[in-house]
Order: structure tokens, then C-alpha cells, then sequence
């Protein structure tokens, strides 16, 4: 019998017949909540714009349409983070000292001084996306976040700050190895982190949540919530490197592009994964007992010894003993995301058969291609000393050269002008060029007698030369067309008249999330669209030709192929549609709740309850996660809503309080605190300049160990302290492997970071957590309140799975070529439809490729190429539960 791959291991959770069934249960459950008048106006085949998320990944913002319990509280800790006042720098405090409570490593000096932790206000452009950097001098670690003072901007801190985290722990290694363990790594133990931080019970620990309601209804709306953002988003993160693989491989024809996406993001949904084991096993080193949806590590140096075990490692092993040391398992299970959704999961499907809800939807018959082959080393010297030499060479330089990239990278994400722009393409070229000298001198060795399984690991990875491989004039066009883009994303308006253009956050954003006007949403949903994405189908088809041809001279089939390799894991593709059919139940059932719910609030003509959920009403521009529309499906509106925002802004909470409370956490479980440099340079909230920023939450490492950074658009809301949590996670992470070589400074693989962010969100977001920070009176240990906290955190974490898996199945799909670029859009909206059973408001979306309509995509495939993120967050989103 053939060995198992890693795509075998990843359909094996995906398969799951438990968290089939529970995707299918929330599919359908969602609409039958609705009004019969407003249930009987859906379409059924396509009508994927409902889910309040531009790409439908997860439909947490259409929670507030499908709250089980409306009557429970809703923890929402902005206004007390508000009143307390909260700023971007006390968010990211509030995060630094999460990681600190754990016996982590506080932000460097570096970060404080660097980071962009809020939107500039000097009029420039930056990119807002939150993101963490390294600088690779093992002292620059920065974040570039246009925080606003709301929960989930903490969370985004606290998510952002795990990367950073991350870059500090592995800053030692060898620059090679300053990487997560595989690409899910980094995303997963940024989201782990946020597990925690958004329990109520770490905002009530924090000061921002008066008291903690603890019933079963709250418990299952705060698990809906949940499921909104991660079940949902399993499929979508699933299928997306699907796609991408066969484009790179050239399976899929630029002319099939958008019509085989619609048959699929793999970082994502394996952080997903990664996320939920890790929270099982930092739980369990904390000593919690009990539901795991309550487990907050805040302050357990126990659990903190765990995760930076993991995070010192960076990327110097194969994650698989990452995984190992960390876990005792070298697999990837979605067995812990399943018990942390139990008691949604028993309650979605009372639901379900009491409303005679049909589960799923149409699909097709798919097998995942046969894992392409990886090229073999090359090289002619033996003599290991030689090589030693060669690598200490490189990690000295490289840490110099990461570092001017990512400070320059840094400003121009902080400040996004065309100056700016060209000074981080100059420095990307002179990165380049570092990467293909030492790469080509790397591929001279010949380490099969080699010893030390760390120098024949970085001259492995070294090998690679990525991008670098292409000639200059092709690596200049290149950066180009990814930094327009990117730029183009960020800086897009939508404009609804001559006076009034709205930009994407918090503009857009904010109408996604709060709307339930259906033309208001579908205004934004599609209006953002046509800015971003109308001038972008010739650039991005030439991205692809681009980015296969450095591929191809590395040796790999195509870009989608050289992504997989990351991973390590020659059965990768298996074993996300495994997870995935572990996960898909599950997913099912919140897909089918949120229906109804949307069902009663709009009505027959606008949802079919057999049918697909239109993708703009599910609170989120991509329905990626579904938690802002808690109030629509909460399942006990009666029993407490965990949401610390309110006492957040009674308190005064500000971002630069949310990242103290995070640090706390940390430090709290033994874990590092942020280092002076994190609170001087991050960006914890959005500058008030008028400069323009990428206001996504990220976190920075800058290589050169001291220098952690988080940028954040921070707001005052239980969402973004969760946030700044997960951010602060990465830092965390930064920090444990800071003294890895520069090649090991990474997650064991790329959903280990966004895990390591995320699984400390699981403590973090408890009710148990909350209370302790100060931000819930009391909590209630009721099953009414059991079921409303995870559905709350369902909308958030399972909503979120088959979006971060469809995902790479997409861009997988284009760089093989299986999908070509005529049919970018319909093959996007056919794994929309397959995964998660979405599908776009205008009919016509799902077929042309006219007037704009392939912006659909944009957010996905383009602004995270550099990480390709999403499957990190479905792995993390897995992962961090064990």
C-alpha cells in the first residue's frame, strides 16, 4: 500500500464524518431562522452574496442574523476598552504582556520604536493588513497594523504579535531556518493565541468584561460565532491551493482559470488545523479542565514552556517533529477543533432535524492530482567544515540584507507612497541578488555524508533560490506587478457619489459588518470589487507566468508546486482533503443554521434553504468568518453573549492597553515579553496623519533579534484584542527563535505561526479569561451560554475552514494551469459553491470576467502571495485546538 501523503492527511480531517456533519448542520440552520416571506424570495443555484464577507470565507458578520440566544449578553469589550482608554500602543502592551504571562519574550526595543501600530495620519498611503515583520538582524521585529480600539482589533494585536513572537524565539537560528516549520506554522500560532485572548474569561481577567455569563445558550452562541469564522472558512481554505497547484502545474489552462476554481487556501486551512491542537496541549499544560471553548493559558508558564519549545525551533527541523516534540503526534488531527465545537455541534443538529433542514449542497466529483515530485540536491563538495563556514557566512550577511528589506518593506507598509515603493523594489533586488549567490554557491555541496542535520537542512532550504531565480528585468517586473496590486488593494475607494469615497477599513469594512440593509451591503460587496479588482486580470495572469517560471528553474512543476513543498510533506494535497472531509460535517451544520438565519431576516427570495448562501451577507467582505453577525443567529439570545467590547470602552480601554493586557498573557505563562523595540516602532493603531497604511494586522520580524514589531489598525473591541493576542503570538514566536539561524527563524511550517497566534485566542476568548482581565462580571456555566460562546467562536473559526482551503485549491488550479485565466471567476465561484456552499449576488459574477468581476478574487490571490496565508490559517485553525 502507498504510503500516506500530506494532501491524504489533510482530506482524512477534512473528511471527518463529525465535522462533516456539523458544516452541514450550520449550512443549513442559518436560513431556517429567517422570515418564510424572506426565505421563499432566494434563488437556489447561485446566490453566494449573502455571507457579509467579500469572499465568503467566513461569515462571522452575519452572526448578529442567526444568534441562537438574542436575549443572552454579547461579549463585546470595545466600549469598556473605549472608556478605559484604550490606544493602538496599550493594545499591543495589553498583547506583549499575554506573552509575557506565559514565560515568553517581551517585544524588543525595536518594535516599539518601528512598528506601525496604527494608521499614519499624514496623508501617505500604507498597507493596512495587519502584518508582523522580520527584519532578519535578529533584532528588528516590527508590526504593521492600523489598529482601531476594538476587541477584535485586540485580537488582531494579540494574533500579530504571535508572529513577532515567533521571529524572536527562532532569531538564532540560521537565517534560513527563521521561518515557521511549515508554511501553516506562523498563522497557526498567531490564531492560537487569539483562542484564548477572546474568551471571556481572559477579558474579564484583563479588565474588560464586568462579568461572566455561563450558561449553555452563551456558551452556544459564542460557539456559533466561532463556527461562523473557522468551520466556515475550512472548505474555502481547503480548496483554494487546490486551484492554485494545477495552474502552477499547468493542469488548469489560463483559459479554465476561473471555471476550475469553482470545482477550490492551504496555509490557512492548515493553520486551522495546527491552531486547535496546539490549544489542546497548552490547555492541557495549563492544567485546564473542562470544555476547551473556556480554556484561557493566561499566566501559565507551563503552557508558555510548550509553545516556545515549538517556536525556537522555527524552521530548523521538518514540522512533523516540530509537531512530535510539541504534541506527541506527528499529524495533523482535527479531532481537538471537534471537541472544542462539541456542545454546537449536538445543539446545531437538534436544530437542524427540528426545522427538517436539508444538509450540503450539489457537489462535484473531485480527486486531488497525484502530488508532484520534488527536485533532488545538487552539489559536488563533501567537506562538511567548508560548508559551516559557508553558512556562517550567510547567516551574518542575510541578516543584514533581510533586515534592510524588511524595514524598507516596513515603511512602505506604513506609509504607502511611490518613493516608498521604490526603495522596498530596490531592496527586494538586493535580497534577490544575496539569495541567488549564496543559493547557487548552496547547491555546490553535496550533504549526503553530512552529520549535522541542521547545515544539510539550511543548504536544502538555501538551494531554493525562489523568486531570486529569475533574471533581473523578470524579478523587476515581478515586485512590480505584486506591489501595484497590493496597492491597488489597499488604497481602492468605493464611491457613492462625488464627494464620498469609501476605502476598504474601516469604511467597507464596517458596512459588512454592521449592515443588514441587503443593498447597502451588496453596494460594497460589489462596488469594492470593481475599484480593486477591474485593471487586474492581465497582472495577475502575469504574476502567474512570472511566478511558475521561478518555479520551473528551481526545479519544481510550478508555483503551486514549489508552495506544497514548503510543507514537507510529500502526501500534502491528501491530506488536506482528508481534513477537510474530517472537518466538512461540522461546517455543514453551521452553514445550514447561518442559513436559516439569514432565511428569517431576508426572506425566500433572497436565500433558498436548499441552496447556496449569497456571499455579501455574512458580515465579512469575503466571508471569511462570520462572528459579526452573531446577533442574527445567536442560539440563546437570552444567556450570555461573550463580548467584551462594551466593558473595553467602559474601562478606556485603548490599542496600546490591548497590546498590555496581551503582553500580560504572555508573560503570564512563563513566556517572553515584548522587547522596548516592539512598543517603540510597532504601529498598534492607524496613524492619524492621513498617511496610508496596510491596516491588516501583521507581525514583523526584523532579523535581527531584537526588533519585533506589530502593525495594527487597532480598535477598542473584543475582536481586535483577540487580535492583538494572535499578532502578539507571532512576536512571541519571533522572539523564542530569534537566536535560531536566520534560515530557521519560521514556523515548523507555515500554519504553526498562525496556530501559535490563534491557540492563545482560545484562552484569551473564554468567558473564564474575560472575567479574570476584568471585562465580564461574572461568568455563567450553563449549557445556554456554553452553546452561544462557541457558536461564537464558530462563526469565527469553522466558518473560516473552507474558505482558507478553497483557496489554494484556486491559485493551485491557475498555476498548474488547470484553470486558465478566461475562467478565473467561474472556476473561483464553482469552489465557492463546492466548499462552501456560497455564491455571489449577481448572477452573472459567477460566469463573465467582464466589468470588473474578476476583483472577486483579489484579496485572496494576490495580497498574501508572499505567504500564501490562508492555508496556514485552515491549518492553524486545526492545529491549535490539540
Amino acid at each position: 500500500k502507498a504510503k500516506a501523503t500530506f494532501s491524504d492527511s489533510l482530506m482524512e480531517s477534512f473528511t471527518n464524518p463529525d465535522l462533516k456533519k456539523i458544516i452541514s448542520k450550520i449550512n443549513v440552520l442559518g436560513p431556517a431562522n429567517l422570515p418564510t416571506a424572506e426565505r421563499e424570495r432566494m434563488c437556489f443555484d447561485c446566490s453566494l452574496c449573502f455571507l457579509s464577507n467579500m469572499w465568503s470565507q467566513t461569515w462571522n458578520n452575519i452572526y448578529n442574523l442567526m444568534i441562537p440566544f438574542p436575549d443572552k449578553p454579547n461579549v463585546d469589550v470595545m466600549d469598556t476598552m473605549v472608556a478605559k482608554g484604550y490606544n493602538a500602543t496599550h493594545m499591543f502592551r495589553v498583547a506583549e504582556e499575554f506573552f509575557t504571562s506565559l514565560g515568553l519574550l517581551e517585544m524588543p526595543p525595536e518594535f516599539w520604536d518601528k512598528a506601525m501600530l496604527e494608521k499614519p495620519t499624514d496623508g501617505r498611503d500604507v498597507v493596512c493588513h495587519a502584518s508582523a515583520w522580520d527584519f532578519y538582524n535578529r533584532k528588528d521585529f516590527r508590526i504593521k497594523q492600523c489598529t482601531t480600539v476594538t476587541m477584535e482589533q485586540l485580537f488582531t494585536v494579540h494574533h500579530e504579535m504571535g508572529h513577532v513572537e515567533y521571529y524572536l524565539q527562532y532569531k538564532e537560528q540560521p537565517v534560513s531556518f527563521r521561518r515557521g516549520a511549515n508554511p501553516g506554522f506562523h498563522e497557526a500560532v498567531g490564531d492560537v493565541l487569539s483562542l484564548s485572548v477572546s474568551t471571556p474569561k481572559h477579558l474579564h481577567t484583563i479588565g474588560l468584561l464586568d462579568q461572566l455569563t455561563d450558561d449553555a445558550e452563551s456558551d452556544i452562541n459564542y460557539l456559533l460565532k466561532m463556527a461562523l469564522e473557522k468551520i466556515a472558512f475550512l472548505p474555502f481554505g481547503y480548496l483554494i491551493d487546490q486551484w492554485r497547484w494545477g495552474v502552477f502545474s499547468g493542469r488548469t489552462p489560463p483559459e479554465r482559470y476561473n471555471a476550475e476554481w469553482w470545482a477550490y487556501h492551504h496555509e490557512y486551512f492548515v493553520s486551522f488545523i495546527l491552531q486547535f491542537q496546539f490549544h489542546q496541549k497548552l490547555c492541557q499544560a495549563a492544567g485546564h479542565t473542562g470544555p476547551l471553548h473556556k480554556c484561557d493559558i493566561y499566566r501559565s508558564r507551563e503552557a508558555g514552556a510548550v509553545l516556545e519549545k515549538v517556536l525556537k525551533a522555527g524552521s530548523s527541523k521538518p514540522w512533523t517533529e516540530v509537531l512530535q516534540e510539541a504534541l506527541g503526534t506527528d499529524k495533523m488531527d482535527a479531532s481537538p477543533l471537534m471537541s472544542y465545537f462539541e456542545p454546537v455541534t449536538t445543539w446545531l443538529q437538534e436544530q437542524n432535524v427540528k426545522t427538517g433542514e436539508t444538509l450540503g449542497w450539489p457537489d462535484f466529483n473531485w480527486v486531488p492530482p497525484v502530488p508532484e515530485g520534488y527536485p533532488e540536491d545538487i552539489g559536488k563538495i563533501t567537506d562538511e567544515m567548508l560548508a559551516k563556514q559557508f553558512l556562517e557566512q550567510y547567516n551574518s550577511t542575510a541578516e543584514e540584507v533581510w533586515n534592510a528589506y524588511t524595514e524598507a518593506s516596513w515603511t512602505y507598509n506604513t506609509d504607502i507612497t511611490e518613493a516608498n515603493k521604490e526603495i522596498m523594489l530596490q531592496k527586494n533586488l538586493e535580497m534577490a541578488n544575496h539569495t541567488k549567490i549564496y543559493g547557487l554557491e548552496a547547491r555546490k555541496f553535496d550533504t549526503s555524508d553530512f552529520q549535522d542535520e541542521s547545515v544539510k537542512r539550511i543548504l536544502t532550504k538555501l538551494s531554493d533560490l525562489e523568486r531570486a531565480a529569475l533574471s533581473e528585468d523578470d524579478l523587476i517586473e515581478y515586485n512590480n506587478l505584486l506591489a501595484s496590486m497590493e496597492t491597488l488593494y489597499s488604497v481602492a475607494t468605493v464611491c457613492k457619489d462625488q464627494s464620498t469615497c469609501l476605502p476598504l477599513d474601516p469604511d467597507l469594512n464596517k458596512i459588512m459588518a454592521e449592515s443588514r440593509d441587503y443593498d447597502e451591503l451588496l453596494f460594497a460587496w460589489l462596488g469594492w470589487r470593481n475599484a480593486s479588482g477591474r485593471e487586474l486580470r492581465s497582472s495577475y495572469k502575469r504574476y502567474v507566468e512570472l511566478a511558475n517560471l521561478a518555479a520551473k528553474s528551481n526545479g519544481h512543476t510550478d508555483n503551486g508546486a514549489f508552495w506544497r513543498s514548503l510543507y514537507e510533506t510529500p502526501t500534502f494535497e491528501e491530506d488536506l482533503e482528508a481534513l477537510w472531509k474530517d472537518l466538512e460535517p461540522l461546517y455543514l451544520n453551521v452553514h445550514a443554521y447561518v442559513r436559516r438565519a439569514l432565511y428569517k431576516k431576508y426572506g425566500p427570495e433572497r436565500i433558498n434553504l436548499k441552496g447556496p448562501i449569497p456571499a455579501h451577507l455574512l458580515g465579512n467582505m469575503w466571508a471569511q468568518t462570520w462572528s459579526a453577525i452573531m446577533d442574527l443567529v445567536i442560539p440563546y439570545p437570552d444567556a450570555t453573549q461573550v463580548d467584551a467590547t462594551p466593558a473595553m470602552i467602559a474601562q478606556g480601554w485603548d490599542p496600546k492597553r490591548m497590546f498590555q493586557e496581551s503582553d500580560r498573557f504572555f508573560t503570564s505563562i512563563g513566556l517572553l515579553p515584548m522587547p522596548p523595540e516592539f512598543w517603540n516602532k510597532s504601529m498598534l493603531e492607524k496613524p492619524k496623519d492621513g498617511r496610508e497604511v496596510v491596516c491588516h494586522a501583521s507581525a514583523w520580524d526584523f532579523y535581527n533579534r531584537k526588533d519585533f514589531r506589530i502593525k495594527q489598525c487597532t480598535v477598542v473591541t473584543m475582536d481586535d484584542l483577540i487580535t492583538v493576542h494572535h499578532e502578539m503570538g507571532h512576536v512571541q514566536y519571533f522572539l523564542q527563535y530569534k537566536d535560531q539561524p536566520i534560515s530557521f527563524r519560521d514556523g515548523a511550517n507555515p500554519g504553526f505561526h498562525e496556530a501559535i497566534g490563534d491557540v492563545l485566542a482560545l484562552s484569551v476568548s473564554t468567558p473564564k479569561h474575560l472575567q479574570s482581565i476584568g471585562l465580564l462580571d461574572k461568568v455563567e456555566d450553563n449549557k445556554e451560554s456554553t452553546i452561544n460562546f462557541l457558536m461564537s467562536m464558530a462563526l469565527d473559526k469553522i466558518a473560516f475552514l473552507p474558505f482558507g482551503y478553497l483557496m489554494d485549491q484556486w491559485r493551485w488550479k491557475v498555476f498548474d494551469g488547470r484553470i486558465s485565466s478566461s475562467e478565473y471567476n467561474k472556476e473561483w465561484w464553482n469552489l465557492r459553491m463546492k466548499y462552501q456552499g456560497l455564491c455571489p449576488p449577481v448572477p452573472c459574477l459567477r460566469w463573465s470576467l467582464s466589468k470588473g468581476t474578476h476583483s472577486i478574487l483579489t484579496m485572496q490571490s494576490i495580497l498574501f502571495d508572499k505567504n500564501h496565508l490562508f492555508l496556514k490559517v485552515y491549518l492553524l485553525f486545526l492545529v491549535k485546538f490539540v
